[in-house]
């Protein structure tokens, strides 16, 4: 058996992050069915909608929520592996303006190339971020699998009156985005062995950063709509948000927050696959996006930040709600009535 520290994670896998999230267009694809949907009318948010968790009315004003995301190792260490996939899973739940309350592992293993150790600080990982989010990590179920694979069930609740949806914002709403984009791209100039040492830190530091501020915006009544950024990338997520609204959105690419020394390798081709999935899966009615601006809009994020709708007129109350939480946002674009030349503009 290899020594522990000689393996790269990264190395055994084909994908990476959220990078490895199937395309939107393919997606669709596997999710059409001709049986008939089971209707519940206590299913408040199901597979019909293409948002971030289920959620289910329980009849007393509160709801449950149950999400769960996975993918192949993003970073080499595997206690950080462990890490991201947890901080990432549990923003499903935030993402609904909700109060995650317990995690569920799912871990696939090729325990015949990787020690037990490592997954071992894979689970580690999870249970600090866990104890991190104030939930336990309550159980799982692992396999053996060709290459890693680690994240987290999670079951949530919220006052239903908090709910938040990627598909319930107004004319009129702002826009804000809680973590600079660019993760994708450093990740793969990882791969490619060209990121610099404090880039590849400050994308880790990213991802290790919980949405806990997303079970505040749920209180918050003129937040209108909600939605983490993940592999479908700023542009993807936003579609979903505009498309299920019937509004379109006019973005200023200068004020969308990024991490810094993007260019340089973007320069150099580190251009994630899922870039390019993503916007042969939703490129259509987006204008305004050169080639430079798709490798930032499209880049699938792991781990992303929460793009919230603000709706018109309460933005300096929401960044001062946000301030408190240790935010410093700006509005980088906003949504209009739909537009027929146009499903999103980038200016």
């Amino acid at each position: 058996m290899e020594n522990t520290q000689e393996i790269l994670l990264t190395e055994l896998s084909h994908g990476a992050g959220c990078g490895c999230k199937i395309a939107p267009a393919v997606l669709d694809n596997i999710l059409k069915s001709d049986l008939p949907p089971v209707i519940d009318p206590h299913l408040l948010v199901g597979n019909d909608k293409k948002d971030d968790a289920a959620v289910y009315d329980l009849g007393n004003g509160k709801a449950v929520i149950s999400t769960t995301d996975f993918f192949m190792p993003i970073v080499d260490d595997a206690f950080d592996f462990g890490r991201i996939a947890s901080v990432n899973a549990i923003s499903d739940v935030y993402a609904m303006g909700g109060k995650p309350l317990m995690a569920i592992a799912i871990l696939g293993w090729p325990v015949n190339k990787v020690p037990a150790e490592l997954a071992g600080k894979v689970l580690e990982g999870a249970r600090a971020v866990c104890r991190e989010a104030g939930i336990p990590l309550a159980g799982g179920h692992s396999i053996d699998s060709p290459e890693p694979i680690f994240g987290l069930a999670v079951t949530g609740e919220l006052e239903i009156r908090n709910l938040k949806q990627n598909s319930t914002a107004t004319e009129g709403c702002e826009l804000f985005l809680t973590k600079p984009l660019g993760v994708g791209i450093l990740t793969t100039a990882k791969k490619k062995k060209l990121v610099k040492a404090e880039d590849l830190q400050r994308a880790v530091n990213n991802m290790l950063k919980l949405n806990n501020a997303g079970e505040k915006f749920g209180t918050l009544p003129y937040v209108k709509a909600m939605t983490d950024v993940t592999g479908f990338g700023l542009l993807g997520h936003l579609g979903e948000m505009v498309d299920g609204s019937n509004l379109s959105a006019e973005i200023e690419f200068s004020k969308v927050p990024v991490l810094d020394g993007l260019n340089e390798y973007i320069a150099q081709n580190c251009i994630p696959g899922g870039t390019n999935r993503n916007w042969a899966s939703y490129g259509e009615g987006i204008i305004g996006v050169d080639d430079a601006r798709k490798a930032i809009l499209a880049d699938p994020q792991t781990s992303g930040g929460l793009l919230v709708a603000v709706e018109s007129g309460k933005s300096e109350q929401f960044l001062s709600e946000a301030k408190q939480l240790g935010f410093n946002l700006h509005s980088f674009g906003k949504l209009t009535a739909r537009n027929k030349e146009f499903r999103i503009k980038v200016s």
